[in-house]
């Protein structure tokens, strides 16, 4: 009988998480929570402002040399109740980072951060380009940056080149 009876309450208790699962959308919809975000790469925040994902491009064959211009990646999202921008960026591995869009075109004012929404800076998207970059930069090499918003102030932290990743599988005529 006891045993019958710890079996129900472990069903019951089963059916009830899997209700609250349907009931919060985990896994069935698209919005965004941040207390679910473990995105890769390197990490901050400054004020409501959390950095996700922040990486240089990885380098094609050869690493980058000094002169190039390195695209770096980020995720911001704006935990505050009233919108903020990007509006600048630095490092002192390169002559200065520039805030461009997919077609490397600078935005001079920056980007809008509205608030509870997730911002990707990214390769089809805006993002950030170290111009004429100071130092060789292989892949997984650190260095420093620092990102400035307009409301929640400035951070400094490291970022990494993404270690270049080669697809040894068989191609599928093979």
């Amino acid at each position: 009988m006891a045993l019958t009876r710890g079996r129900t309450a472990r069903s019951a208790a089963a059916v009830l998480a899997a209700a609250a699962l349907a009931l919060s959308g985990c896994g069935g919809d698209d919005s965004f929570e941040t207390e679910d975000w473990h995105a890769p790469g390197q990490n901050a925040s400054v004020g409501p402002v959390l950095i996700r994902y922040a990486h240089v491009a990885e380098p094609k064959g050869d690493p980058w040399q000094p002169g190039d211009d390195v695209p770096a990646y980020v995720w911001l999202m704006n935990e505050g109740d009233e919108s903020d921008r990007l509006v600048g960026a630095s490092s002192p591995n390169a002559e200065s980072v520039s805030i461009v869009n997919a077609d490397g075109k600078p935005l001079p004012d920056g980007v809008e951060l509205p608030p509870d929404k997730l911002r990707q800076l990214e390769p089809t998207n805006d993002h950030l380009l170290l111009r004429d970059v100071r130092e060789v930069v292989r892949g997984g090499d650190f260095m420093k940056i620092t990102l400035n918003f307009e409301k929640a102030g400035s951070v400094t932290f490291n970022i990494q080149s993404q270690v270049p990743v080669y697809d040894s599988s068989p191609s599928p005529s093979e």
